[in-house]
């Protein structure tokens, strides 16, 4: 067997962060002796979510097994979720800084299942996947992320079952977003619908198209981490996995 060197795309402060969540968790629980100390377990974690290597190759460039591999993945991202921010933190945080508006966005966290698996099909995207709900700074910063839903969930539907449009009323920010989410209620501004509009309407929609594009760069900042690029989990899992990067992506971008 071959082994080589590789570079991660990430700083030594995030390295740093989870090293020390999992030496903290261990000092909690008396953990025993294990085969790799939490610098390293924290590494083999970074590389499996920033570069979506496998379980088996993971294992064997960190020399230990496969079963052992998963533990370690599982038990941070466990760690990694609790403390990513709840919907009313990234509410607060963003009236703190003074933002005019947030940005409102679905994406779909690509899975490895069959065609028979219809409640995982998303017919936006043709493929299927779990449904995620992602709440982004205007400058594209990423402020928060729900728990996930089938793939076939419309993201109107999400949005409600996760609560965003009564908090958002309630916080009295307004939001961008995308048509799907028209119905969403008078703090989400979506572009008008229809053909042959007005130019007032028009000229509007551009306006609305310019604000929001930069918000749409939170998704492509979550699949950066290539493990969200395609998942070979349970489906289930994808949210939790979600808010684990997010709690990273922030660390990262301090």
């Amino acid at each position: 067997m071959l082994f080589y060197r590789a570079a991660l795309s990430l700083s030594h402060q995030t390295l740093s962060y989870l090293s020390g969540l999992i030496r903290r968790h261990r000092q909690a629980i008396g953990s025993p002796w294990r085969r790799l100390d939490p610098g390293r377990q924290a590494l083999l974690v970074l590389v499996h979510l920033r570069k979506g290597e496998t379980l088996a190759e993971v294992a064997a460039g960190f020399g230990v097994g496969v079963a052992t591999a998963w533990r370690y993945i599982r038990e941070a991202i466990t760690l990694l979720a609790r403390r990513s921010p709840t919907l009313d933190q990234a509410l607060r945080a963003a009236k703190r800084a003074g933002h005019a508006f947030v940005v409102l966005d679905g994406t779909l966290v690509a899975i490895d299942r069959v065609a028979a698996d219809r409640p995982y099909y998303s017919g936006k995207h043709r493929r299927h996947g779990m449904n995620i709900q992602v709440l982004a700074t205007p400058d594209g910063a990423l402020l928060w992320t729900s728990g996930s839903l089938p793939g076939s969930a419309h993201d109107l539907t999400a949005a409600r079952i996760w609560g965003i449009p009564r908090r958002l009323k309630t916080t009295g920010l307004i939001t961008l977003a995308d048509k799907g989410y028209l119905g969403a209620g008078e703090h989400v501004r979506v572009p008008y619908k229809g053909r042959n509009k007005p130019a007032s309407q028009k000229g509007a929609d551009s306006v609305h198209a310019r604000l929001r594009g930069p918000g749409e760069r939170a998704n492509a900042q979550l699949k950066a981490w290539r493990i969200l690029r395609r998942l070979r989990c349970c489906p289930l899992r994808a949210g939790q996995l979600v808010k684990a990067i997010l709690t990273l992506q922030l660390r990262e971008v301090r």
